[in-house]
C-alpha cells in the first residue's frame, strides 16, 4: 500500500514545512522541527525567494528530485505551495465537520492517514482538494509578484464589450495549473487504476479551480460615474472551490479500469481509461470525482483501515441529517450533558475611551456520540 509521500511527497513536506515557517509545528526530542534537520547536502537543501535555507530532513524522502528542482527553478513559490496545502487541509476539514468521515490529520508524514492508500470517494476529494490548493494559491502568488518567475496574465488586453475593455491584473491560473500539474503529478507511478484515478482526481481539482474563474471590474468615470469599465479575471474564493468538488464528491462516479481491443496493436491505438463500473452510466468528466473502491466503514475505529470512529463526536439530537446523532453516532445512542459559559455581554463604549461589559452566564447542551 502506497505511504503519503508517494500520493504527493510534497503534500506532507510543506505541511511539515509550513509548520516550521509559522511556528505553529511541534519540535521533536532533539530540538529539530519536524520535516527540518540541520545538516545539509545537494540533495536535501531548498532556498525561498529571500534567501533563507530550509533543510528538508533526508529520512523522510519525501519530495522527488523533480520537485526540487522544480522548487530550485520557482524561487518564492515553496510559501505559496505551503499555503495551497493548509487551505486545503482547512477546507477539507470543514466541508466533512458533519460527516462520519470528517477530514482527520495527523502530524506523522502519513497526514490523512490510510484513507489516501484506498480508493474511495474520500480518497478522491482529498487528492481533489489538495492539487486545487496549490493551483489556486499558486496562482494569486503570481499576480502578487511572490514567485520570481509568473507575473499577472496578461493575455486578456484590449476591446472587450460597448462599455468595457479587459485589463487590470487577471490571476494567472494557467500557471497555477501548469505547476500543479507538473509538480503534484509527479509523484504518481505505475500504470494501474489507482495511478488513473489519482491522475484524474488531481486534475478535476485543478479544473474546477480554472473553471470558476469570475470577471471583476472597476468604474472609471467623472464624479464616480461608470462611463468605462476596466476588466481582468480574478480567482473563485477557495471555499467556493470546496463547495463545488463536494458536490462532485456527492456525485462522484465508480470505474473501472478498461481498454479497447485486446492486442498490443490496438492498446497503443485505444490507452487503458476510465470506464463507469455501471454501462448506464455517462462517462465520466473532466471535472468529475471518480473511484474504484467502496468506502470503509467509519463508525468504528479500525487500525487496518485506519478509521477514527465516531465516539466522542459531537452531534446535534434535533436533526435528522448526517450530523443528527442518530446518523452520526451509528445507532451506538449518545450521551448528554450541561456545561456553563461565562462571555463578556452588554457592552458600551466610554468616551475616550474605554469599553465596559458586564459578565453573563449561559447554560448549553451537548451531546455526544458513544
Amino acid at each position: 500500500m502506497r505511504n503519503l509521500a508517494l500520493l504527493l511527497g510534497v503534500k506532507a513536506a510543506c505541511i511539515l514545512l509550513v509548520s516550521s515557517l509559522t511556528g505553529t509545528g511541534a519540535v521533536n526530542n532533539s530540538g529539530r522541527w519536524w520535516g527540518i534537520v540541520n545538516v545539509a547536502s545537494s540533495s536535501n537543501l531548498l532556498t525561498n525567494s529571500k534567501n533563507v535555507q530550509l533543510v528538508l530532513d533526508p529520512s523522510l524522502a519525501l519530495l522527488s528530485r523533480r520537485q526540487r528542482r522544480l522548487i530550485r527553478q520557482n524561487p518564492g513559490i515553496l510559501h505559496a505551495i505551503a499555503a495551497g496545502l493548509h487551505a486545503a487541509i482547512k477546507e477539507c476539514k470543514w466541508q466533512f465537520r458533519n460527516r462520519r468521515w470528517n477530514c482527520p490529520t495527523t502530524h506523522s508524514p502519513a497526514v490523512f492517514g490510510k484513507i489516501v492508500n484506498r480508493g474511495c470517494r474520500e480518497t478522491a476529494f482529498v487528492f481533489a482538494i489538495m492539487s486545487a490548493g496549490v493551483t489556486h494559491a499558486v496562482a494569486r502568488s503570481c499576480s502578487e509578484g511572490a514567485i520570481e518567475f509568473c507575473t499577472c496574465d496578461y493575455r486578456r488586453r484590449g476591446p472587450g464589450g460597448p462599455d468595457w475593455h479587459w485589463g487590470g491584473c487577471s490571476d494567472n491560473v494557467e500557471f497555477g495549473r501548469m505547476f500543479s500539474r507538473e509538480f503534484v503529478d509527479s509523484s504518481e507511478r505505475g500504470r494501474d487504476l489507482r495511478y488513473l484515478t489519482n491522475l484524474h482526481n488531481n486534475e478535476a481539482g485543478r479544473m474546477t479551480v480554472s473553471s470558476e474563474m469570475r470577471q471583476e471590474c472597476k468604474c472609471h468615470g467623472m464624479s464616480g460615474s461608470c462611463t468605462v469599465r476596466t476588466c481582468w479575471m480574478r480567482l473563485p474564493s477557495f471555499r467556493m472551490v470546496g463547495d463545488f468538488l463536494k458536490d462532485r464528491f456527492d456525485g462522484a462516479s465508480r470505474v473501472v479500469y478498461a481498454n479497447k481491443g485486446s492486442n498490443r496493436a490496438s492498446h497503443r491505438a485505444h490507452p487503458r481509461h476510465l470506464e463507469p463500473e455501471n454501462p448506464a452510466h455517462k462517462p465520466p468528466s473532466s471535472m468529475d470525482l471518480v473511484y474504484f473502491e467502496k468506502s470503509p466503514n467509519f463508525c468504528s475505529y479500525s487500525g487496518k483501515t485506519g478509521t477514527l470512529g465516531t465516539s466522542g463526536r459531537a452531534c446535534n439530537s434535533t436533526s435528522p441529517g448526517l450530523d443528527g446523532c442518530e446518523l452520526l453516532c451509528c445507532g451506538r445512542g449518545f450521551k448528554t450533558r450541561t456545561e456553563s459559559m461565562t462571555e463578556r455581554c452588554h457592552c458600551t463604549f466610554h468616551w475616550c475611551c474605554h469599553v465596559s461589559c458586564l459578565n453573563c452566564t449561559s447554560t448549553r447542551t451537548l451531546h455526544q456520540c458513544v
